[in-house]
């Protein structure tokens, strides 16, 4: 995986410097820290292109119990990025090919389409812009949409208005993330759950990991960590040069009756100064509409409910001098978002500029999501996918949406890397 890839890599060859120990724990040639779907996307392609020994080590008692289990289950259709770019290739491979996967491991999926609305005059130029990346993206169905073509669409949706983008679909990302445990199993990969890692050392030819179920020895070490990664690489002596700072994502659902008012997914244009959507409609795969996600700060890396508080965490974080840089450049959508937390009416008011027959009884019940956002030192929020190799290692310190789209996708170009 070199820079020329498109993938954001830095080499860091020297940063090994641990001691030595005997060990009799079992030895595999690829040891996967992450049972989320990224790490058992490139799990199970490492076990398909290779007769090598693989073990995955997820430090929860479950597998996708993070961000592979608490996310939208939009499958993307890479309107958003730069032509060229590798989101915008790893999305476009990984979502035809996660279409594939679900239909032959009987996953349900549907390829429902997504329309993409402009409520104001200044947002109709971004439209355009993400017309034309689109296009330079090959979608297929992609056709702007304006007064009775937008009703016909949506009936209820406010709007100038609008993209309609056919290749978006819906999934159970957890249901996808067990179908390739399935096929790890099948290729003779071991699955460690209740498994963190709490120490590596590298020795002779080897890692030595320990974990909270043992020590074992690796060949190579691939870091799936997710709102750890940065943890991790430390923990394996590696400098990432990032931070992880935890963004809670909170969504409402509509009542069951009020569920015909949205028939596909709804988004607002977004903001481009943020890697976030903002508040939109999703008609899921079980049919239900979910409302959300606002972005606001998390005080726990696994903080799914606002009382939820780590005095690590929150130190981890304002020792790092990119979060001041962050919140300094931020600090108005932060409050605007931690305001919509607090208040229901601020989430139904973000709804309402595209379905304004929304109100506030509609919204039912209450689920989170915490997203692995990366922060560098300056105090940018990486929008694209981030890895540190050494040699003994590959680690995943940033990947945001469409992680999740392009798992295959980034699982093959991992395995390339690292079967040479």
């Amino acid at each position: 995986m070199r820079a020329t890839t498109g993938m954001l890599l830095e080499n860091n060859r020297a940063g090994f410097h641990f001691g030595t120990m005997n060990t009799t724990g079992p030895r595999f040639d690829f040891a996967v820290i992450g049972g989320g779907i990224v790490g058992l996307a490139t799990a199970m392609t490492l076990l398909e292109r290779s007769r090598r020994s693989l073990v995955v080590l997820e430090a929860e008692q479950r597998l996708a119990a993070h961000q592979s289990g608490h996310n939208s289950g939009v499958i993307h259709s890479g309107l958003y990025y730069n032509a060229g770019s590798l989101k915008a290739r790893t999305c476009r491979e990984g979502r035809e090919a996660l279409y594939q996967f679900c239909l032959e491991e009987r996953v349900p999926c549907r390829r429902s389409g997504k329309l993409v609305v402009a409520t104001t005059a200044a947002e109709l130029p971004m439209l355009e812009e993400l017309e034309r990346r689109g296009r330079a993206n090959g979608l297929a169905g992609l056709r702007r949409v304006e007064g009775r073509a937008l009703r016909d669409l949506e009936p209820e949706v406010a709007g100038l208005a609008g993209l309609w983008v056919e290749d978006t679909g819906v999934v159970d990302f957890a249901q996808v993330t067990h179908a390739y445990a399935r096929r790890v199993r099948a290729g003779g990969g071991e699955l460690l759950t209740g498994a963190r890692v709490t120490r590596v050392r590298r020795e002779p030819g080897h890692l030595l990991i320990e974990t909270t179920r043992g020590e074992l020895r690796a060949g190579r070490l691939v870091n799936c960590a997710g709102l750890q990664a940065d943890r991790v690489a430390r923990m394996c002596g590696v400098d990432p040069g990032i931070r992880i700072v935890p963004f809670r994502g909170e969504y409402y659902e509509l009542a069951p009756e009020r569920r015909p008012l949205v028939k596909h997914l709804i988004y607002p244009v977004p903001d481009p100064t943020l890697p976030f959507l903002g508040v939109h409609l999703t008609r899921t795969v079980d049919d239900r509409v979910e409302v959300g996600p606002n972005a606001v700060l998390a005080l726990k890396r696994e903080g799914y409910r606002s009382w939820d508080v780590s005095p690590r965490d929150i130190a981890d974080m304002v020792s790092f001098p990119g979060f001041w840089r962050m919140a300094g450049r931020h600090w108005r959508s932060g409050f605007a978002e931690w305001r919509r937390s607090l208040n229901r009416r601020q989430s139904v008011r973000a709804a309402q500029r595209l379905v304004p027959a929304l109100r506030s009884r509609d919204l039912v019940g209450r689920r989170s999501g915490v997203r692995a956002q990366a922060v560098d030192r300056a105090g940018r929020l990486l929008d694209d996918f981030y890895v540190v190799e050494t040699d003994d290692a590959l680690h995943v310190l940033n990947a945001p949406s469409p992680a999740a789209t392009a798992s295959l996708s980034i699982g093959r170009t991992l395995a390339d890397r690292l079967l040479g």
